[in-house]
């Protein structure tokens, strides 16, 4: 990846590490969890050959960025950019209802334009250890609940409700160094059951220690994301998105009308969240997405630009180049 170009950027005080390559109409991407920047390397390389310049910024508290001064504070609306995967369809689409003037075209990969707040949360179709819902309280929950806001009260309804314990994320992640913890989410994330465990089993215990990489997923990809998370840790990721999932947009118009994409993969895990599936191929989504495309990908699972780089490009340069 010698092409690419890094440097850092000051946005309100904090430095934020970005990738970029190429020239041309620009094209943000945006990450997932547990992802970095890395994960859209055949995207940016791909897009800049074809005439475009290609930017990946790591989060606030993510990678090489800074943290934030207090990441527990850390919400959604600090993100704003155009091409999302996972966690980062929800800066792509929030961005998009607030500047639709400035957006000429959506992308996201993995998940589509969702409702949110504590009403739209599935909370009653989904098993009780599911991985969002551990993930969810935080080791100062108990704190928070009543000093934070109407948020913090209704992340703390939803995780007494659910019998969540707060920080059991933390303590699961703990007993493990950074690169194992990266490893079994991958691996969890790249099946295609929703991951759940039991009242007396932690998420990471889902994973056998003798399950092998995906074989797209080399052990050189995970050294340089576990070298990029051992500079920031979780404490921020579990934040956005996990903690940070309840709040809403913050408006009234939820509609957006520029040209956009969904690429999914057939066996994404997310496909079992809720009614997910049905409400991407029902035609809920268009509701507030009219002029979306829809596009299966059949072996492809939550990390498609990873798995099927070549598709994943064809199809996000086969829709630049028809928006631009």
């Amino acid at each position: 990846m010698e092409e690419i170009q890094h440097k850092y950027v000051d946005v309100r005080g904090l430095k934020l590490h970005v990738a970029e390559i190429g020239t041309g109409p620009v094209v943000v991407f945006l990450h997932g969890f547990p992802e970095i920047w890395y994960s859209w390397r055949h995207q940016m390389v791909a897009a800049a050959k074809s005439g475009f310049r290609a930017i990946a910024p790591d989060y606030r508290g993510y990678g090489l960025s800074e943290q934030p001064a207090e990441p527990e504070k850390a919400t959604f609306r600090d993100l704003v950019f155009l091409v999302g995967k996972d966690l980062g369809a929800r800066p792509v689409y929030h961005f998009a209802l607030l500047h639709p003037d400035r957006v000429s075209g959506v992308i996201t990969l993995g998940v589509p334009f969702l409702l949110t707040g504590p009403e739209a949360f599935p909370s009653d179709q989904l098993p009780k250890g599911f991985y969002m819902l551990r993930w969810q309280a935080n080791s100062s929950f108990e704190e928070s609940r009543f000093s934070g806001g109407y948020l913090h009260f209704q992340r703390f309804h939803l995780a007494h409700t659910l019998l969540q314990e707060p920080g059991r994320a933390e303590k699961d992640f703990g007993r493990f160094d950074i690169k194992t913890v990266l490893k079994n989410i991958y691996i969890l994330f790249s099946g295609s059951d929703l991951p759940a465990a039991r009242e007396d089993q932690e998420i990471m215990d889902l994973v056998d220690p003798s399950t092998p990489l995906p074989p797209w997923f080399t052990e050189e990809d995970l050294d340089i994301y576990a070298a990029l998370y051992e500079k920031s840790g979780f404490r921020t990721p579990l934040q956005v998105p996990y903690r940070a999932w309840l709040e809403d947009y913050g408006v009234t118009e939820l509609k957006v009308d520029a040209p956009a994409l969904l690429i999914m993969g057939e066996k994404d895990y997310a496909l079992k969240f809720g009614n997910l599936a049905e409400y991407i191929s029902g035609g809920v989504v268009k509701q507030y997405v009219p002029n979306l495309e829809v596009t299966y990908l059949p072996e492809g699972s939550h990390f498609v630009q990873e798995q099927f780089p070549d598709q994943v490009n064809s199809l996000i340069l086969a829709f630049l180049n028809k928006h631009k």
